[in-house]
């Protein structure tokens, strides 16, 4: 009768112990198993055996998962431009099929129930660019749903993801102006007007400063936002100055939010500009009177910021 060994997993007195094999141990420490021997009794090995090809199998399913949700990506662009090409046709029923079916895929790639897709979903990726492509598939849609009454549920949910993604596009300028002279013509302008108040107000971000700072709400923003409507906007020069900024905006903020590390440099230089004009400029005090204690704060506020960052 043969000496029994220990095995070095179960501590269990075997009479012969089996390999694992470098593959099986480098496969199940990937699996998260670790402390493997290099060898095992039966019992062990059947059951580690059965934890690799699990593990196998698991990891099998998530590369099908993700190769599934390339090859959806790169359909994406197809479903453009058969949508395109189907809105030149006047097609706008199977155009608005592709556009939804566009949609979808976006909401698969990202892991999204329906309707739930926003913009924060690309800033973390290096696609925001696909943000103008989403913002113009909702202008297209809106007008399509707006031709009949049964699709008014869907039309208020085009108009809600439009003023969502809209305002961070260099297309927002031209749809804005676009849906206002929709508005006259539409069969249900309540929506294109709703819309147009939803999209409005999110355009008087100062987009750079609330990534900047985090916040909609800092005092830096609130008195930058201040001097824009109460200053900026009040001359010729200024409007086209704060349109050319909407323009790039959005894409600063977004390599902003992407690299967090220029955050506390932007900070600063902010700040500085802000100093300037405060010295060169004095706001009218009746309409700033709202944010008047926000603005009067603002060095005690720039101080902190400093100390943190």
């Amino acid at each position: 009768m043969s000496d029994l060994v220990t095995c070095p997993h179960c501590s269990k007195s075997v009479s012969v112990l089996r390999p694992l094999g470098a593959s099986v141990i480098k496969k199940l420490e990937d699996s998260g198993q670790s402390g493997l021997p290099s060898e095992v009794c039966d019992s062990c090995y059947q059951q580690l055996a059965g934890a690799f090809a699990q593990g196998a199998i698991l990891v099998a399913e998530a590369k099908a998962r993700e190769q599934k949700k390339l090859m959806m990506w790169k359909s994406r662009v197809s479903l453009i431009k058969k949508a395109r090409l189907l809105m030149r046709e006047k097609a706008f029923a199977d155009a608005a099929v592709s556009y939804e079916k566009y949609l979808r895929v976006l909401e698969t790639v990202y892991d999204c129930k329906a309707n739930e897709l926003n913009p924060e979903h690309l800033k973390s990726t290096a696609r925001t660019q696909e943000l103008t492509v989403i913002a113009s598939v909702y202008w297209d849609l809106l007008r399509i749903y707006d031709t009949s009454e049964k699709y008014a549920s869907r039309m208020e949910v085009a108009a809600k993801k439009l003023a969502e993604f809209l305002p961070i596009t260099p297309i927002f300028p031209d749809i804005v102006k676009k849906a206002e002279s929709f508005s006259k013509q539409a069969k249900k302008p309540q929506i294109i007007k709703f819309f147009l108040k939803k999209v409005t107000d999110k355009k008087g971000r100062c987009f750079i400063a609330t990534s900047a700072f985090n916040s909609p709400l800092s005092p830096e923003v609130l008195w930058l936002s201040n001097w824009r409507d109460q200053y900026l906007l009040q001359t010729p020069e200024g409007q086209k100055w704060v349109n050319m900024y909407y323009l790039y905006s959005p894409k600063i903020a977004f390599i902003l939010d992407s690299n967090v590390w220029l955050k506390p440099l932007v900070r600063k230089l902010i700040q500085a500009i802000i100093f300037i004009l405060k010295a060169n400029y004095r706001p009218n005090k009746t309409s700033l009177s709202s944010d008047e204690s926000q603005n009067k704060s603002i060095d005690s506020e720039t101080h902190l910021s400093n100390l943190k960052s």
